[in-house]
């Protein structure tokens, strides 16, 4: 059995970021042999990421990369905003953002994707992490955008690191030339779409379900009006051109001057506006009534 030193288990632990009492106990196990210590902490890893995957994890980072005539945007979730502060955290997530350049928006493949510079899977390197840091995380979405020709935009609202932050746009931009020009209004347009958070493109692309369940309250409200049919119609026709106003992005007032609509902006420039994709943390995520800070002071007092 080789000796079990203070720097092998230094390298074991700059190897794996386990604790150091972890890696000492894994090296003994092992009888001194790195791989199978390092083998022993993933199985203990994945022990302890399965005890925590039942908590809900709402904060985190939403991260963005970008390439030719392609970007990404991808949201990785933790329990806590302090997380979201931790530099290792903060290198994860632009290194799934990154790998989805390659791999694209499937979750399950981009975990499955072997993580840059190592020899393991992502949702591997996920495990690792949640091993040290002690906290319930997941990749929970991914998009990405291409164009022939053009550029995909990136913007960040209040970006904590480059690329990094908790309101993420992607916006894709064709035209033949002018890629400077067009990563300009790129950015502006992302820049709308975080504050407007238009649901659509287009007006063809909105939610038949949305439309229909908007025309019936309008009809309803419409109704007690005591105007004849026909009115009635006009009066809903109106209405929806203002409900589309508001959630199709084409026809959303540009918030940069307050009077154009995002159309004729786009026209101007000379480019097309073929997609766009907004992620804000943890939009959609139930949370629980309960504290987790208070968990864990209340375990440390049990």
């Amino acid at each position: 059995m080789a000796e079990i030193t203070a720097a092998l288990v230094r390298d074991l632990r700059e190897k794996t970021g386990a604790g150091m009492m972890d890696c000492k106990k894994a090296l003994v196990e092992s009888g001194g042999d790195m791989e199978a210590a390092i083998d022993w902490l993933r199985k203990k890893g994945l022990s302890a990421a399965a005890k925590k995957s039942g908590r809900v994890a709402a904060e985190g980072l939403v991260g963005v990369a970008s390439g030719p005539n392609v970007a990404a945007m991808v949201e990785v979730n933790a329990e806590t905003d302090f997380v979201a502060r931790n530099e290792t955290f903060q290198a994860f997530v632009a290194e799934v953002a990154g790998l989805a350049l390659s791999v694209g928006d499937d979750v399950e493949k981009l975990k499955a994707a072997t993580y840059p510079g190592k020899t393991h899977s992502t949702q591997e390197e996920l495990t690792r992490l949640i091993a040290t840091v002690g906290e319930n995380m997941t990749i929970r979405r991914a998009r990405v955008l291409t164009v022939p020709s053009g550029v995909v935009a990136t913007y960040m609202h209040n970006a904590v690191k480059p690329g990094l932050g908790k309101i993420g746009v992607l916006v894709a931009l064709e035209a033949a030339n002018e890629i400077e020009a067009l990563e300009t209004l790129g950015r502006q347009i992302g820049m709308h779409v975080a504050a407007a958070r238009p649901e659509a493109l287009e007006v063809d692309a909105v939610d038949p379900s949305a439309l229909e369940r908007e025309k019936a309250v309008l009809r309803e409200q419409a109704a007690t009006s005591g105007k004849k049919p026909e009115i009635i119609e006009k009066m809903i026709e109106g209405r929806i051109r203002k409900y589309y106003e508001e959630v199709v992005l084409l026809e959303q007032v540009w918030v940069h001057d307050g009077e154009s609509r995002v159309k004729q902006v786009v026209q101007k420039a000379g480019g097309k506006l073929t997609g766009f994709a907004r992620f804000q943390l943890g939009e959609g995520i139930e949370k629980g009534a309960s504290d987790f800070a208070a968990e864990v002071a209340a375990a440390a007092k049990g």
